[in-house]
């Protein structure tokens, strides 16, 4: 795969795509990341990128021409991209968007900056991507939350498949507790069904606390979920008991 990311601050990059899983990947050429700064793409002497809105307003909005010609040095490699606006208005991504984007070949990343975009460029892309409902300075960060999300979804990216498939999110549930040595800490020990190789019971055990942590942190989650008639029981026992606690 090929992300390319248009940016006013390349260089911000630097730190997060060369270490761990992103670095290893790049490594492997299982996926390859090019940054284009579109200043570099101006064609006035003071290089502007921005200007003030029409209409009055406070801020400065981010012109079309150099990104609409940065895109296009862009979609010079093959095949032709996916291209993506980073935006606060845009489409919230989640784990099956990360799923989606991860069969591309080809992705490109808009990230804005100052005020806005002028309206005219996201006539130039197919989708637009948000990563909460906040604003941060620039997209660099969303583009970095975007990048590590997809690439970790890459065959032969993490050391086990099953890691990416066992993620929080990918059932639309929270990920189980998980626990390692010791079995005793600080006066808690392991649950019991994790020591006991039972692989059939921990799993059923697994999934129970997948669910009921869902219930208790995300219960928004569960709403496009086909559960059973026994994990409604299991939910609504658990839910009536907190109920009852508090």
């Amino acid at each position: 795969m090929i992300i390319q990311i248009l940016s006013l601050f390349p260089e911000m990059f630097e730190g997060p795509f060369q270490s761990s899983i992103l670095k290893r990947a790049q490594e492997q050429k299982i996926i390859e990341f090019r940054l284009i700064n579109f200043r570099d793409f101006t064609l006035d002497k003071h290089r502007m990128v921005d200007d003030i809105p029409y209409g009055g307003g406070s801020g400065m909005v981010l012109k079309p021409e150099p990104i609409y010609r940065s895109l296009q040095f862009a979609k010079e490699t093959k095949p032709e991209p996916k291209v993506i606006l980073l935006t606060p208005q845009g489409e919230l991504f989640k784990q099956h968007t990360a799923r989606q984007l991860a069969t591309e070949e080809h992705l490109v990343m808009i990230c804005g900056h100052y005020e806005g975009f002028d309206e005219r460029i996201r006539t130039f892309v197919d989708l637009e991507l948000s990563i909460g409902d906040f604003v941060l300075t620039g997209g660099e960060l969303a583009a970095m939350v975007i990048s590590d999300a997809i690439v970790r979804l890459l065959p032969g990216v993490l050391g086990s498949e099953e890691s990416a498939v066992n993620d929080s999110f990918t059932e639309n549930l929270l990920d189980y507790p998980q626990y390692t040595r010791p079995v005793e800490f600080a006066d808690l020990t392991v649950p019991e069904i994790l020591l006991s190789g039972h692989h059939a019971k921990i799993e059923a055990w697994r999934k129970e606390q997948a669910l009921i942590r869902t219930a208790a942190r995300r219960p928004d989650l569960l709403e496009g979920l086909n559960l059973s008639e026994q994990e409604k029981q299991l939910l609504r026992q658990t839910l009536n008991l907190k109920l009852n606690q508090t």
